[in-house]
This record gives C-alpha cells, sequence and structure tokens, in this order.
C-alpha cells in the first residue's frame, strides 16, 4: 500500500482518496510530536483495532483487539508509556481511542516510532477511518471506514504502508 500527498492510497490494485497530515508529508526524520505531518516511509502493519460497538468484527489475518472504553495512547513525550496504548485515566496527555467521531472505528497500528518509542519523534501514526469530508489529519493516513474494513481482508503483520510525498501523474 502506497499513500501519496496528492490524496490517494494505491492498495490491492486499487485506488482510494485519503487523507494525510495536516501540515503534508515530511522526512520521518523531521517527524516531531504535535507537527500534523505524515512520517514519508514504510511502515510495517502491526496490528488492529476496532469499536465492536459500530461494526463487526472485521475479517483480518492482522492481530485484531476490541477498543474498550477506557483505552487511550500516550503521546506525552516525556511519559515512559509514549506511542503505546494506555488505560484510562492516564495522567499525562494521551489520545481517547472510543472517539466520538467515527474516525477509529477501525484503526491500523504502524511502526513508526515504535521500536523503541524515541520522545518527541512522533506517535499514534495510524492508518484509520476518513471523516466525511476527508479532514486532514493530525499525521496519520485515513480512508473510507467501509474501504478500510475491506483493506483488513488482505492485511496481514507482513503487510506494509508507504507514505510517499510523491505525487502522481
Amino acid at each position: 500500500m502506497t499513500a501519496h500527498s496528492n490524496g490517494v492510497l494505491l492498495a490491492a490494485g486499487r485506488t482510494f482518496r485519503c487523507a494525510l497530515g495536516r501540515s503534508g508529508v515530511v522526512r520521518a526524520d523531521e517527524k516531531r510530536e504535535g507537527d500534523g505531518a505524515s512520517p514519508a516511509g514504510v511502515w510495517t502493519v502491526r496490528r488492529a483495532l476496532w469499536r465492536a460497538d459500530r461494526l463487526e468484527k472485521p475479517l483480518t489475518a492482522l492481530p485484531l483487539q476490541m477498543i474498550a472504553s477506557d483505552d487511550g495512547w500516550c503521546d506525552a513525550p516525556g511519559d515512559p508509556a509514549y506511542n503505546r496504548p494506555v488505560r484510562m485515566p492516564w495522567p499525562t496527555s494521551h489520545e481517547v481511542m472510543t472517539r466520538e467521531d467515527g474516525l477509529y472505528d477501525v484503526v491500523v497500528v504502524l511502526s513508526h516510532n515504535d521500536n523503541p518509542p524515541v520522545p518527541g519523534l512522533g506517535s499514534a501514526i495510524f492508518l484509520h477511518c476518513a471523516s466525511e469530508d476527508y479532514t486532514p489529519t493530525e499525521g496519520c493516513i485515513a480512508i473510507a471506514r467501509d474501504e478500510l474494513v475491506t483493506l483488513l481482508e488482505g492485511m496481514s503483520t507482513a503487510s506494509t504502508l508507504e507514505i510517499s510525498p510523491a505525487v502522481l501523474p
């Protein structure tokens, strides 16, 4: 799968509309927490998360975890749990995984800055559901929920997602 900065994701022989970071695409070594940029590079697909209260369990070969009401994701660079899942309430800054806007109904966790996480180099870089108007993300990649569910069927831990600043002709 390749997500291009012009809002196109190429995957499974198909082209999908996608949203990327509000600040565009930056080199991975230039990525910083809170900059709103999507990190360029090839990222391994780690696992998937889903909201069981919003949709049926997706079919996938990925490790799949149901999102619980107290699930969060730490985005505080000074916290030892930085760029890791946490249970809320959490004392430092974190993402709430049970978003009301539906963007995290399905989440694919990518390998950006996770082995080990380096404080400040960006957290919670996901492939997730897009808003209806494809509003730019905070640094993630987002596609329509039904398309994401379909793509999950062909994903495994051998899958990768490339974020590219290149614009297709």
